[in-house]
């Protein structure tokens, strides 16, 4: 069971990169202190940044985590905190409630890497005929095993329980991983865009160079840029006696 019901005032404080000559701190940092109020003491906590995995606490009642975070000031960074039984803390259910990628201004674009695609083939992805991935991107890029059964290249993959690690078998948390070859995703993550309309192109290319006669094409995806951070934000004032505080932009 995983809660997002009950958990309130989540704070982040960045931790400094380092100290300047003149003694100040250098705020592009690479991690953060995760601070936040819960109403569970038997529950474990999971944080995730930008709808990812970032940690999870070890200890109940334990309301603060040190997490990784994104060195950019450029986009806001999205910080979620989750409570979840102890028997389940380890598992990453990004996938569960991963909120939409396109609030983020980027789109992530995936399918699987079966066997009717080219084994020594590219897969491009476009927008209005113009490519987008500026390097080649190899469907199979290096020997894999698939399933574990010396699929990838005889002689070299592992066959029966020995295989049990490949992809296909619940790779990852055995009842949680995918299993079969749709398990294994071709995977590609765009720029950030500006508001507006998309549809996105997919073509495959064998090693002879032929291409896909059908044009695969997404649907229509919004996008919706996140809001930048304000930069050298500070307290002008404070009206005490009506609760007012005035911030500054320098």
């Amino acid at each position: 069971m995983i809660l997002s019901e009950g958990i309130s005032r989540v704070r982040a404080f960045v931790l400094p990169a380092g100290v300047s000559g003149n003694g100040a701190a250098n705020q592009l940092a690479g991690a953060a202190v995760v601070k936040w109020y819960s109403i569970y003491s038997d529950m474990l906590y999971q944080v995730y940044v930008n709808g990812r995995f970032a940690g999870v606490t070890i200890e109940l009642g334990q309301k603060q985590l040190i997490v990784p975070v994104p060195l950019s000031q450029e986009t806001a960074v999205r910080i979620e905190v989750y409570a979840v039984e102890p028997g389940y803390a380890d598992i990453d259910f990004s996938d569960e409630f991963q909120t939409q990628q396109i609030q983020a201004g980027r789109v992530k674009l995936e399918f699987p890497r079966t066997d009717n695609l080219p084994l020594n083939g590219n897969v491009d992805y476009y927008l209005q005929g113009d490519r987008l991935n500026r390097r080649d991107i190899k469907i199979q890029p290096e020997s894999a095993d698939k399933g574990g059964f010396g699929l990838s290249c005889f002689g070299r993959s592992d066959f029966g329980y020995d295989g049990s690690a490949a992809i296909g078998f619940g790779k990852g948390n055995f009842g949680i991983g995918w299993f079969g070859f749709d398990s294994d995703m071709l995977c590609w993550q765009s720029e950030q865009f500006q508001t507006g309309n998309y549809k996105f192109n997919i073509k495959v290319t064998d090693s002879s160079g032929n291409k896909t006669q059908e044009t695969i094409e997404t649907e229509q995806i919004t996008f919706i840029p996140p809001a930048r951070p304000a930069e050298r934000l500070e307290v002008k004032s404070f009206d005490k006696q009506n609760g007012k505080l005035v911030l500054e932009i320098k």
